[in-house]
């Protein structure tokens, strides 16, 4: 298990609003919608269009961001490497969410069905 906690205050201090460019950025660059993209986010953490709006007007850092959130219990089920660090051996539990969050992000760049994505 590799350890991360070099980085895990720097990953919960920094803001959801100043990422979100990229992961649409992402997503739209292999053809995937900002509908899309905001479904996936809502899976993860129910929030709706106007709580995720105001989070990104807000600017709330990826701590704020993750603990307003009601992660979806299936969250558990995203595994794999991202970053370099699997996913579901990471023991700060906001870098693990932030990076569930940047898995299913990857996933539906690389065109994995929703479906599969949404792990239903």
């Amino acid at each position: 298990m590799k350890d991360t906690s070099h980085h895990d205050e720097r990953i919960a201090k920094m803001s959801f609003a100043s990422v979100y460019p990229h992961y649409l950025s992402k997503a739209e660059k292999k053809g995937r919608t900002k509908e899309e993209l905001h479904q996936v986010i809502t899976w993860l953490t129910g929030f709706d269009e106007p709580a995720l709006t105001s989070l990104i007007e807000e600017k709330a850092s990826f701590e704020t961001f993750f603990n307003k959130a009601q992660l979806n219990p299936k969250a558990e089920k995203i595994k794999g490497v991202i970053c370099g660090y699997r996913v579901e051996e990471i023991q700060n539990p906001i870098t693990r969410q932030v990076r569930y969050l940047d898995k299913l992000v990857d996933e539906l760049a690389r065109g994995k069905a929703m479906e599969k994505i949404l792990r239903e």
